[in-house]
Parts: C-alpha cells; structure tokens; sequence
C-alpha cells in the first residue's frame, strides 16, 4: 500500500497551540536584556567592540547595534558570542538558573525574545524558553515560531540541534541537501553543518532543543 502525504501525522497537533498559542503574545520580547547581558559580559572580561569582532567575525556596527538593542541576535550568534565570551550560552539567553530542576505547565509564562534578520530589518522567528530557570545546563529547549525568509546567511556554529514540527511546513537547507518538513518530522543534526531554518510559507512552530557545548 503506497504512502498517503495527505494523513495527519500520527499525533493530536492541536495539542500544542495549549502549548505555543501565538508566542508573540506571551510576554514581553527580552531582547533589550540580552543586549544589556551581552554588554555586561564582554565588559567583565575586558573586551572592547573591535576585539569581540576578532573573536567572532562578526561586523563592529552589528555588535554595537546588538548592544544598543537596535538587533535582536539570532540563536547562532548568540552561541559564536558565548563561545567568544566564554560565557554558557544560557547566560546570554536567560542568565544563569538557580534550580535543579524545572517543570514548566502549559499555562506559564516563558521568556519570549523575537530574533531578526541580520541586518535587523524584520522578524525572523520568535522564541520562548522552556526551562530558564535550571542552573548549569549544556541544552536550551526552545518553543520556536518561525517566519518565511529566503535571504539569510546558513548559520555555523559548535554544538548540536534536534527540531520536531509541531505546526505548519518548515524548510530545512543542511549542507547540500533541501527539505520540507511536516507536523511530527524531526531532525538531528550537528550545528558545524550549514544550517537554515524558515517557515516553508507564513509561520511555522517548532520544537527546538540546542546543545552547546562548555
């Protein structure tokens, strides 16, 4: 018997607008905390603009724009500042936890940052944290609301990344390869491989769990 594209994926999907709703809504967007976090660390270790830029490759004005919160980071330049920083890279997202665990309900509100294109120009997806609070953690799970973009750069970064479907069609480039991924379609995959993610078309949620490595 051939495969049916049209079946619903063997899961309730509606379950997790419970979950993600529209993210956007949540709370109010952190993203000038994570300027003032990253600010507050390369002082702490002594690093001027130019020399951040050294260490990341990235252009000073966008560093300095970062800073102002006049761009809000995306994930993978967040983790090359923490890597810079030497700094985990919850500090930047969240600032360090002081528990040892977390269970987080459904109906709570979670830390919400909306990330934009390089040149700061739009939205590119909105984010929130599931579990902010646990001190010493290596991985970050992410509800992640994703926005239809064809002009990024592919992202290239330590670590390692699993993403689920939950809602919509969501484009995956990795390496040479192009996908459309469905609800209930998953993939694992080292961060050191070009990578991006967009909504195939409008929006899109995800499942996002990133793994950086100390």
């Amino acid at each position: 018997m051939g495969n049916d594209n049209s079946a619903k994926p063997p899961i309730n999907v509606d379950y997790f607008e419970d979950l993600t709703g529209d993210i956007r809504s949540g709370a109010e967007p952190v993203c000038d905390q994570i300027g003032d976090r990253i600010q507050r660390i390369r002082q702490e270790k002594g690093l001027t603009i130019t020399e951040l830029s050294q260490l990341t490759g990235f252009d000073e004005q966008m560093l300095e724009d970062i800073e102002k919160n006049e761009v809000c980071p995306q994930l993978g330049t967040m983790i090359k500042l923490s890597k810079a920083l030497d700094a985990a890279l919850q500090r930047l997202i969240s600032d360090e936890g002081k528990k040892m665990y977390v269970v987080t309900r459904h109906d709570e509100r979670n830390i919400v940052s909306r990330s934009t294109s390089k040149k700061g120009a739009r939205s590119a997806y909105t984010y929130m944290s599931l579990a902010p609070e646990v001190q010493g953690r290596h991985m970050e799970a992410l509800i992640v609301q994703l926005e239809h973009i064809t002009d990024e750069d592919r992202s290239v970064h330590t670590g390692e990344e699993f993403i689920y479907v939950l809602d919509g069609k969501v484009t995956l480039d990795i390496g040479e390869d192009h996908f459309v991924l469905e609800p209930g379609d998953s993939s694992y995959y080292l961060s050191t491989t070009p990578h991006l993610l967009s909504a195939h078309e409008g929006r899109a949620t995800i499942l996002a769990v990133i793994y950086s490595e100390s």
